[in-house]
């Protein structure tokens, strides 16, 4: 199980992204993308997924936060699908409720292969301060496009919007945490019938 770790650099002529992950580590997270709702949230990944993270983006903000959210998400589902290397042992499948106060919400996840978003979150309002909560949709897919996982994200009920994205970023990171732990009793088993994800 030790060893879990990559690292990504990304530069486009929208961003400049460096990524290190590891796995296994104790949650401790070293952020700096200029956008500080974002930051917060991935901070809950982090902590909730015991996966220590390294994100340092430079990005074009004087737009907006568009691209600098989609691409770190792009950017961290690669160092995923790096890290987590031939899927031998670990469980594979990942589920998580997390409530906070009047929101709820469930995330199930799959290492499967095959990349594919299911999110039902319907936001109670357009913006936290002032960032844009249509942009979480871009993170997830970017971040599913390049880890190869199958991802559903569904906010079943709140009202407060902040409350309505912690509860999926939180719910996020523990359904991470449950699939990539390595079952004892797979003995470095492929988790497929096929012997191949």
């Amino acid at each position: 199980m030790a060893g879990r770790k990559a690292s990504i650099q990304r530069n486009t002529l929208e961003t400049k992204i460096k990524v290190s992950i590891n796995l296994d580590g104790s949650g401790q997270a070293k952020l700096s993308t200029g956008v500080p709702f974002f930051e917060h949230m991935l901070e809950q990944i982090a902590r909730h997924g015991l996966i220590d993270l390294d994100i340092e983006c430079q990005g074009d903000l004087h737009i907006d936060d568009h691209h600098t959210v989609e691409d770190v998400g792009i950017s961290l589902g690669q160092a995923f699908a790096q890290a987590v290397g031939d899927k031998r042992g670990i469980n594979r499948y990942g589920h998580a409720y997390v409530p906070l106060d009047e929101a709820l919400s469930r995330v199930v996840i799959d290492f499967s292969g095959r990349p594919g978003l299911f999110m039902n979150v319907p936001f109670t309002r357009a913006r936290v301060g002032h960032f844009d909560v249509d942009l979480f949709q871009e993170f997830f897919q970017g971040f599913v496009n390049h880890a190869a996982v199958s991802l559903h994200i569904d906010n079943l009920r709140g009202q407060n919007t902040h409350h309505q994205i912690e509860t999926v970023f939180k719910a996020f990171g523990r359904a991470l945490r449950m699939a990539l732990t390595h079952d004892p009793r797979m003995a470095g088993q492929m988790p497929s019938t096929k012997g191949l994800l």
